[in-house]
């Protein structure tokens, strides 16, 4: 076998290539759209390059066919937020042989320790949580936009290499064809009823507001967080909802106010993967009509909830039962859309459980981050997770 680092065009396609070897005849698997991979890796998409750096690596057999694949990555901002300075490995991809992913690790474990790393997170994205996060254990069914799915047999490659479960996650499924418990209803309403409290969603001919109203409540809900956390501008937020406003649903995107002024919002989008499976990962000049066609028609019936964000002094108080609240009442009205998947929830964030829970959602899919640490007799500790009482343990 044969390792190489990516360096020009070539490689670069056969990194985003490979994995059609890897699923075929998996009919669940839907190929990430090239563009959006090519972009975590291209600094001037990628805001992360700005204060990290990254590489990736191909794997090919004694015959010269690519059998496998990864990037490593050091976000120098965060990497030493832990017990040890730690880095990531992410968009893995091999054929079910130990030796194989052993090299692949064991290459990016070398870069890692030379940048001065005692630890490596995985699978992991170079940029935020929320897409390309989690190796998926349970629950293979179909995924969402941008989010992790995987051979089952990975878990073993991952496991016996020595990584150790980090923290897990899961992705809560609603269907849309049950009643939501009365006493939540109850709750909510109250809250969405009281008279400081207003709720609307985006109207994209009055963006400007919504595009101030959103970068506020973000940089302040995630402000305290998140260490060293990055804001948001409203430049960027501008730009990604111009961009997608062709096929985002306006009463998708949701804002809460006490007084008229802005303190919270819910964001979700149609699950476009529906559509992108039938691309190969392609996004020609034809794809992007056909996916504008059935966002418009109607042609998809899963949406996914990216986020939701409430500014400290008003976390606790039942905001997010109140979006909830109207957006039953959206969904109830656009019959064609029967589930909402919202991911992922860690476990170190109880309460966000708690609210899909209360209100029928299951966890329809499990995964887990896992963690490496170079010093094998160094003491391993788990992402610490807060109890209800806001407690702590490992």
């Amino acid at each position: 076998m044969k390792i190489t680092e990516v360096k020009g065009k070539q490689q670069e396609q056969d990194f985003l290539d490979m994995v059609h070897d890897i699923y075929r005849g998996d009919p669940n698997w839907v190929c990430h759209l090239d563009k959006d991979i090519r972009e975590v890796f291209d600094p001037a998409t990628n805001n992360f390059f700005k204060h990290g750096v990254c590489t990736r690596w191909l794997l090919q057999d004694d015959a010269g066919k690519v059998i496998g694949r990864i990037a490593a990555f050091i976000d120098k901002k965060q990497m030493n937020d832990y017990d040890h300075p730690t880095g990531g490995v992410g968009f893995f991809e091999c054929i079910n042989d130990q030796k194989a992913a052993n090299l692949l690790f064991d290459t990016a474990k070398e870069w890692l320790g030379k940048q001065g790393v005692q630890a490596m997170n995985g699978p992991i994205n170079f940029g935020e949580t929320d897409k390309y996060w989690g190796l998926l254990v349970d629950g293979f069914t179909q995924p969402a936009y941008k989010i992790a799915y995987n051979p089952k047999y990975y878990q073993n490659l991952w496991e016996n290499y020595g990584f150790k479960i980090f923290y897990k996650q899961e992705g809560f499924h609603l269907s849309l064809s049950k009643e939501i418990p009365a006493r939540f209803w109850k709750i909510a309403e109250w809250v969405a009823k009281k008279p400081d409290y207003s709720f609307e969603h985006i109207k994209f001919n009055d963006i400007e507001k919504y595009v101030k109203d959103f970068t506020h409540v973000f940089n302040e809900a995630w402000r305290d967080f998140k260490k060293d956390f990055e804001p948001l501008s409203e430049d960027y937020v501008r730009n990604f909802i111009t961009k997608g406003k062709m096929i985002l649903e306006e009463k998708f995107i949701w804002f809460g106010y006490n007084k008229g002024e802005p303190i919270a919002i819910y964001f979700m989008y149609p699950d476009f993967n529906q559509v992108f499976k039938a691309f190969n990962g392609k996004l020609t000049l034809w794809n992007k009509l056909k996916l504008v066609y059935k966002a418009k028609t109607g042609k998809m019936t899963r949406a996914r909830g990216v986020l939701m964000g409430v500014v400290p002094k008003f976390q606790g108080m039942g905001i997010e039962s109140a979006f909830i609240f109207h957006l039953n009442t959206v969904l109830r009205a656009m019959p064609l859309y029967t589930e909402l998947e919202f991911s992922w929830v860690g476990d170190f964030n109880p309460p966000m459980r708690k609210i899909w829970t209360a209100v029928g959602a299951v966890p329809a899919k499990h995964y887990i981050t896992y963690r490496y640490l170079f010093d094998r007799n160094a003491e391993y500790k788990r992402y610490p997770i807060p109890d209800e009482k806001g407690s702590t343990k490992y």
